[in-house]
């Protein structure tokens, strides 16, 4: 459709006539989009005898089930942190193009190789948010891979003449007041004003939610405080449109704003305050008043909020906040349906920013169920672990560097020596040995599981277009374990280095499958007619929810997304008609793409194996010929996958039929690939001469050898993320949220 695209020209209409909202669905029948992600929310269980948290929302389950399609086999990028998964979702790219690989806060290098910290939400056309002063880097925070500000997904729905409501959706909104604030309204503004005098009434005023209106809507035109929406790197250009920005300035069109129990929402109460009742509070009275599309965050439900402590699975807490988000469910449902909003004409999308790990112990009463005997916990909670502390007094290495603290941290090393310098190669090497005494269970557990500096970060689309956010290395531990540094709050302080820290026991952000497999769930014109129920031989990943919204809607972007429209979930009529050319050839390709693309298909993790055999290794031949064969990896992919991308997008949105003969070559290149680094993941730690005289541990400890080739089990943990092998899967202030903001 004309004017659904970025960049296309808007529809004919009387000169100062509003455009009216147009979605070009292929079905007709879209009206509105409805959607929803989760922060933490599971649809598997954490412990087998107690229901998910999805099963303890069966409104929410089975308004999915029965009328579209749930996808158990979904997954996150690298690393698994809410910032990255979101915008992830949100944009169909990774984060090498959208600018925030690592989240929910993370470093960057000043030009004397010291590291300041930064954060990952900040609102869309800010620079790079750095609350410890004035920044050396003021590159934009959403970043492409040319180093521009990344395209804003409300684009495509404004041009259409939609006004699109955000609630709390990571950098959609303002995030703070310190940086965005002065980047929307202005330093000298009454709005920065309002933040000196009065910081939190400016925080419940203005941050967290905004209506992005389409051209010319009365909405904006009719408000004294709309503001311009300003994109300036916007594709198309971006000029005339205005937003809404803030609980106070919607409220005044929009208001008064009730959660779903009927209490009246005074200002934005915080992103840990977003539960169900208030967000879907939010979503119901944008869409009842002339906001067709809204983009919502739910805040988890096993922390006790807002400050903890964490609730383990069948705990009366948790049990308690998933009822009261099953209720709000039912009323959000029953709500939208007497207004004339359901699945009629209506897109929804459900999803979660990733899964977490739990770090526990088992319940003192395991025959707990949580519904019907809660469960007790008094071995809950995280371990903490100083990492300075440990690599000093186990590996005597002293040298110095910060961390973006984590389950997966990601490395600043003083100086900001390259991969191959003998200090990162040091560093890492120590940092593979390291051991920790397990407080819970007197075990010694390993706490390395994987390492990737900068060669295997580019693979696994963790390398952005400014240099200065680039980490040493990224170590991903053991699950049960965060890692900090000295000087950090709550870091242990002495030897033997570890403590449980019970304000958080759910870990994410590493790679192992219980973290980077999440759910999503969508029904509506065009989707799963009849209803699917749940589907777990769809693999995907957020990257694929924007292109298939876009699809299920008639609207396009003006970028090439990471993801592919999962059409396998669509009625044949809404189908992008060149897809439906040799569709079962094109649905191997686009399962191929997925498996060498995305950072936890078969393709990425075998690589994260690969490298951590380089970076343990103190044999250099060893760490040279893994590096090259990274790299070589990298650039092949790159090369294959490029073109699947285009030839996939140009089918979706273009209807360009992609070639019988292109498609199988792509399809062989891509699985020869796949083998090529199988192959390698399963050969030993060592040089092939090496390896060919039987040694498996050449260059590296026996235990980190041992960790690469099996895929990293936790002990008592269940199988890890492993080897997936050839064609085994074809066909298959500072707003801190519980999403803590840690960078030491």
């Amino acid at each position: 459709m004309a004017g659904a695209s970025i960049g296309g020209p808007l529809p004919v209409r009387a000169a100062g006539e509003a455009p009216s909202c147009v979605l070009a669905s292929p079905s007709g029948a879209v009206s509105h989009v409805i959607y929803v992600q989760f922060d933490n929310t599971h649809f598997t269980r954490d412990n087998p005898k107690v229901p998910s948290d999805l099963e303890q929302m069966p409104n929410l389950l089975n308004f999915i089930k029965d009328n579209g399609v749930l996808l158990s086999n979904h997954h996150t990028p690298l690393i698994s942190h809410t910032a990255t998964d979101i915008l992830t979702s949100l944009t169909g790219v990774y984060g090498d193009r959208h600018g925030v690989p690592v989240s929910n806060s993370f470093r960057y290098f000043n030009p004397d190789g010291t590291t300041n910290p930064g954060v990952s939400f900040a609102y869309w056309t800010s620079p790079l948010f750095d609350p410890s002063g004035a920044p050396t880097d003021t590159t934009p925070n959403m970043l492409t891979a040319d180093g521009k500000n990344a395209p804003a997904p409300w684009v495509p729905f404004t041009r259409a003449g939609c006004n699109v409501g955000a609630v709390a959706t990571a950098n959609t909104i303002l995030e703070n007041t310190a940086i965005d604030i002065p980047t929307v309204f202005g330093a000298n503004s009454d709005e920065a004003k309002e933040v000196t005098a009065h910081p939190n009434q400016a925080f419940a005023d203005f941050v967290g939610i905004g209506v992005h209106c389409g051209l010319l809507q009365p909405l904006c035109l009719t408000s004294d405080n709309a503001k311009d929406d300003k994109l300036p790197a916007e594709p198309g250009l971006y000029t005339g449109f205005k937003a809404l920005y803030g609980h106070k300035y919607t409220a005044e069109k929009i208001g008064p704003i009730t959660d779903l129990d009927g209490n009246v929402i005074s200002g934005f109460p915080g992103f840990d305050g977003m539960s169900a009742s208030v967000s879907l509070g939010y979503v119901a009275a944008m869409q009842e008043h002339g906001i067709p599309v809204t983009y919502a965050y739910v805040s988890d439900a096993h922390d006790a909020h807002p400050s903890g402590p964490a609730y383990g699975p069948g705990q009366a807490g948790y049990v308690a906040a998933l009822k009261s988000y099953d209720t709000a469910f039912g009323k959000f449902f029953a709500r939208l349906k007497t207004d004339g909003i359901d699945r009629s004409n209506t897109l929804f999308v459900f999803t979660a920013d990733e899964n977490d790990h739990l770090s526990s112990g088992p319940p003192d009463n395991p025959a707990c169920d949580g519904v019907n005997l809660p469960c007790t916990y008094s071995q809950l909670g995280e371990l903490n672990a100083n990492l300075t502390g440990l690599l000093a007094t186990e590996q005597g290495n002293a040298t110095p560097f910060k961390v973006h603290a984590d389950d997966a941290p990601t490395v600043y090393i003083t100086g900001n020596p390259d991969a191959k310098d003998a200090v990162t190669r040091k560093l890492e090497q120590d940092s593979a040995k390291l051991t920790a005494a397990n407080p819970r269970t007197g075990q010694t557990d390993q706490l390395t599981q994987r390492l990737a500096n900068s060669v295997e970060m580019k693979l696994l689309h963790m390398v952005t277009a400014d240099a200065a956010r680039t980490p040493s290395f990224t170590l991903f531990a053991n699950p049960d374990y965060f890692l900090c540094t000295t000087g950090a709050t709550g870091c242990p302080t002495a030897s033997p280095w570890v403590t449980v820290n019970s304000q958080f026991a759910w870990n994410h952000g590493d790679f192992q499958p219980e973290i980077v497999t999440t759910w999503l769930g969508m029904v509506g014109p065009g989707v799963a007619n009849p209803a699917e129920g749940v589907r777990s031989d769809v693999w995907s990943d957020h990257t694929d929810i924007r292109p298939t919204i876009l699809a299920l809607t008639g609207l396009k972007d003006d970028y090439q997304h990471q993801g592919r429209v999962l059409f396998e979930i669509m009625n044949q009529t809404s189908v992008p008609p060149a897809l439906l050319v040799n569709e079962n050839q094109n649905l191997e390709l686009a399962q191929v793409y997925k498996q060498i693309e995305a950072p936890v298909g078969e393709l990425g993790l075998n690589s994260l194996i690969i490298s951590t055999c380089a970076e343990s290794s103190a044999d250099n031949g060893v760490f040279n010929d893994r590096e090259g064969r990274l790299g070589s990896f990298t650039n092949r992919r790159n090369q294959i996958g490029d073109e699947m991308a285009t030839r996939l997008e140009a089918a979706e949105f273009a209807n360009t039929p992609i070639p019988p003969q292109d498609a199988q070559r792509l399809i062989k290149a891509g699985n020869d690939l796949r083998a090529d680094v199988a192959a390698v993941a399963t050969s030993p730690c060592a040089l092939p001469s090496q390896s060919s005289q039987g040694s498996t541990t050449t260059g590296t400890s026996s235990q980190v050898a041992t960790l690469a080739q099996t895929g990293g089990a936790v002990p008592g943990k269940g199988a890890p993320m492993g080897l997936v092998l050839g064609a085994a899967l074809l066909g298959v202030g500072l707003a801190v949220r519980r999403r803590r903001v840690t960078s030491h």
